[in-house]
């Protein structure tokens, strides 16, 4: 989907993702002329000596594309990326990738308004991959590009299980996003642990024997390196006092499962585990092609809370997500009663069933029925 995004028009563009989400991938199969790897401890250091040497390469090359990987290891590159499209905006185009919007705004970096555009790639779409994979398998592993086509299930979960010390090494200590690893490390394994529940720092500082301040500052740095998505609380006036805490997600039941090293979807995760499928599922979709969509949960101070909502140009969705194969009146009734009091509002269950029903109004679907649903609402071919 992204790629014919990005094959229909020529403007630079910006793609933003954690890592092995399959950015360098996805680039390369759009063929540049040039590839310039800051992964590349060598390419790396000759080109932050040496402000001058894009320039230079690119004169005496001349390519038209070029690629440049792991951009945000090198923020002040941009400023001569944006001075070569200023001089001439059909010249190059550039494709270029990050893993860090974190490492890009502290190098105060220019994220090139109107001249790049900013796409942010996830996990493979359900839409994309083949029917062999069950849902019990994506909520085991995820859906990961290099773990969905890895058969040996040792190595997927040797490779998911090894993920948190890959990001800590090259993510957080390489790019010196923090000096206090030790501590950053049980916060982020602290977090893990509270997957899916309401935001409350102090009590994730606790857990993991740092001060507030300190937890506030680690969860931006898990946002701005894409390990974790914030979702807000549904923010429209209403006669009931809303809890203002929003929920956050990993942004992979994979790697989220290899960070607890539990990789079974047992009756007591199941729920947790299918929400998180579900929201990454619906955010990367609709970010991937850079639709304008508005994610949100709802919750009043008397425990009624409807799980997702989610608000396009075309249409607005109430979501309840149940990890069951079945869905009973108590089930939809929270969901029925917001819907009634926000017209605009229609009201969905995701479910584990594989057909999708209707009960006393309410659409009961897959999850894959829905997001032919919602790509349909966004014209996005599938």
């Amino acid at each position: 989907m992204l790629s014919s995004e990005i094959s229909s028009h020529d403007y630079s563009l910006l793609l933003l993702g954690p890592r092995q989400t399959g950015k360098s991938t996805l680039l390369r199969s759009m063929q540049p002329d040039l590839e310039i790897n800051f992964a590349d401890e060598k390419t790396f250091l000759e080109f932050s000596s040496d402000p001058n040497r894009l320039r230079g390469i690119l004169q005496f090359k001349k390519p038209r594309t070029v690629f440049i990987d792991e951009v945000q290891r090198l923020p002040s590159l941009l400023n001569t990326i944006q001075a070569l499209i200023d001089q001439d905006t059909k010249r190059y185009r550039f494709f270029l990738s990050g893993s860090s919007a974190r490492k890009l705004k502290r190098g105060q970096a220019n994220l090139l308004p109107g001249r790049v555009i900013t796409y942010s790639l996830g996990t493979l779409s359900i839409l994309e991959i083949n029917d062999d994979h069950s849902l019990k398998e994506m909520m085991s592993y995820g859906c990961l590009p290099g773990i969905v086509t890895e058969p040996n299930v040792k190595l997927k979960k040797a490779v998911l299980t090894s993920y948190a010390g890959t990001y800590l090494r090259e993510e957080i200590q390489a790019e010196a996003l923090t000096k206090n690893i030790e501590g950053f490390s049980r916060f982020l394994f602290t977090v893990a642990a509270k997957n899916g529940q309401f935001l409350d720092y102090s009590k994730l500082a606790s857990q993991s024997g740092i001060s507030q301040k300190t937890g506030t500052r680690f969860f931006e740095i898990l946002e701005d390196t894409l390990i974790v998505r914030r979702l807000h609380s549904f923010a429209v006036s209403d006669l009931r006092r809303l809890i203002k805490h929003p929920k956050f997600y990993f942004f992979d039941v994979g790697v989220l499962n290899g960070l607890l090293n539990n990789f079974t979807p047992s009756l007591d995760r199941i729920g947790g585990l299918f929400e998180t499928l579900v929201f990454n599922q619906l955010a990367d979709l609709i970010s991937s092609i850079g639709a304008t969509a508005r994610f949100s949960t709802y919750r009043t101070d008397k425990g009624a809370e409807i799980d997702l909502i989610l608000e396009t140009d075309n249409k607005n969705y109430a979501i309840e997500i149940k990890g069951s194969r079945n869905v009973g009146p108590s089930d939809i009734r929270t969901l029925r009663r917001f819907c009634n009091e926000h017209k605009k509002m229609q009201p969905i269950v995701i479910y584990l069933g594989d057909t999708g029903l209707e009960k006393e109004g309410v659409s009961i679907l897959p999850l894959l029925d829905f997001l032919k649903i919602v790509a349909s609402d966004l014209s996005i071919g599938v």
